[in-house]
C-alpha cells in the first residue's frame, strides 16, 4: 500500500542494480518510496531493474561510489561492493577501494545531507570463526593478507568508518551483517555454492564442492533478507547495530548438494575439489538481536526458496 506524501521518501541504493540492491528498489517501490538507483554496473546488470524503468518513482544513474555524489535524499542504503569471491577478488583493489572510498563518499553525503544511512556489512567480517554461531560481540577470526581480505577487511573498515562517523559527527547509521543470502536474480556464474550447484545440476554436470562439503552455511532467501534490512532502517536513533541478518537454520554444503540434487532431479554427480584458502569451516549467525530490536526472523524455508531460484535460473540455459 503505497503511503501518504508526507510519508514518501526519496531513497537512494547504492549497488542497485545487483541481485541483493535491485529487490530493495522493489521493495522500496512497494512501500511508496522514491528510488535512486546508484550502480557502476560492474557485477550488477540492467536486467535485474528493467522491469522497473517505467515506474515513475524509479531513477538510475551510473555511479561509481569510489567517487563524489552530489544528490539530495531522505535515506541511503549503502549496498555497492561486489559480494562474490570469484568477482571481489577479480580486482581486490578496487574491491576494498568501493568499500573504504564508497563508505567515505557515503557517509560524507548522509553527513551533508543528515540523513540515515545504511551499510550492508557482512559475516565475512566474522571470518574463519572460532566462535560458533556467530554474535555481533565476536570479534572475528580474519587473515588481513589472504585472497579473501580485500573484502572482508574492506567491510570491517566500512565499518569502523560508519561508527566514527556516528561518533564524531553524529550521523545517524545503520550496519546489517549480512549472512549467506540466495534467490532470483543472483549471477549465473559468480562463483557461490548455490547458484554454482543449481547451474551444474541444471545441466546435468558434476556438482564440485571444495574440501569434503562438511563445512556449513546458513542460507537466507532474500525476500527475508530484504525485510530486515528495512526493519533495521525504520528503527529510532539508539539503535545503530551492527545486526546480523541471516538464516539460522544451518547446512553442509553436502547437504545443499545433495538438496539441489533432488529438487531438479537430477543425473549430477558430487565430485570434491582442494578447499580454497581461508574458507570459513563454519558460518551462522546468532540472530538474538534481530528478534528482540527489529521483530525479524527468517520465514521461508531453504526448499521454498530453493524451488524459486531453480526456476529463475531455468532461463539461462
Amino acid at each position: 500500500m503505497a503511503r501518504s506524501y508526507n510519508m514518501r521518501k526519496r531513497v537512494m541504493v547504492t549497488g542497485g542494480a545487483g541481485f541483493l540492491g535491485s529487490h530493495l528498489c522493489d521493495r522500496l517501490l512497494d512501500a511508496g518510496h522514491d528510488v535512486l538507483c546508484v550502480d557502476n554496473l560492474f557485477t550488477g546488470t540492467k536486467d535485474n531493474i528493467g522491469h522497473l524503468h517505467s515506474n515513475p518513482s524509479f531513477e538510475f544513474m551510473r555511479h561509481d561510489v569510489t567517487f563524489p555524489l552530489f544528490v539530495e535524499v531522505d535515506e541511503i542504503y549503502n549496498l555497492a561492493c561486489p559480494a562474490s569471491p570469484i568477482h571481489y577478488q577479480h580486482d581486490p583493489v578496487q574491491t576494498t577501494k568501493t568499500s573504504v572510498h564508497g563508505a567515505i563518499n557515503m557517509l560524507g553525503l548522509a553527513k551533508r545531507l543528515g540523513c540515515k544511512i545504511l551499510q550492508a556489512s557482512t559475516s565475512e567480517v566474522y571470518g574463519d570463526p572460532s566462535v560458533h554461531p556467530q554474535s555481533e560481540e565476536y570479534w572475528g577470526h580474519v587473515n588481513p593478507i589472504g585472497i579473501r581480505s580485500c573484502y572482508d577487511e574492506g567491510k570491517r573498515c566500512a565499518e569502523t568508518l560508519f561508527f566514527d562517523y556516528h561518533r564524531q559527527n553524529g550521523v545517524p547509521i545503520k550496519v546489517a551483517r549480512i549472512f549467506n543470502t540466495y534467490g532470483p536474480r543472483m549471477h549465473p556464474a559468480d562463483g557461490r555454492v548455490v547458484s554454482n550447484f543449481i547451474m551444474q545440476a541444471l545441466k546435468g554436470e558434476p556438482i564440485t564442492i571444495y574440501g569434503d562439503g562438511s563445512q556449513t552455511r546458513s542460507f537466507c532467501y532474500v525476500d527475508d533478507l530484504i525485510r530486515g534490512l528495512m526493519a533495521l532502517m525504520e528503527t529510532g536513533p539508539e539503535t545503530t547495530g551492527p545486526i546480523n541478518i541471516g538464516n539460522p537454520n544451518e547446512f553442509t554444503v553436502r547437504e545443499l548438494a545433495e538438496k539441489v540434487i533432488a529438487l531438479i532431479g537430477s543425473s549430477s554427480q558430487i565430485v570434491q575439489e582442494p578447499l580454497p584458502q581461508d574458507d570459513p569451516k563454519q558460518r551462522q549467525p546468532d540472530i538474538t538481536k534481530a528478534k528482540e530490536v527489529l521483530d525479524w526472523q527468517p520465514s521461508i524455508e531453504l526448499e521454498q526458496g530453493l524451488v524459486k531460484t531453480i526456476d529463475y535460473f531455468r532461463r539461462f540455459l
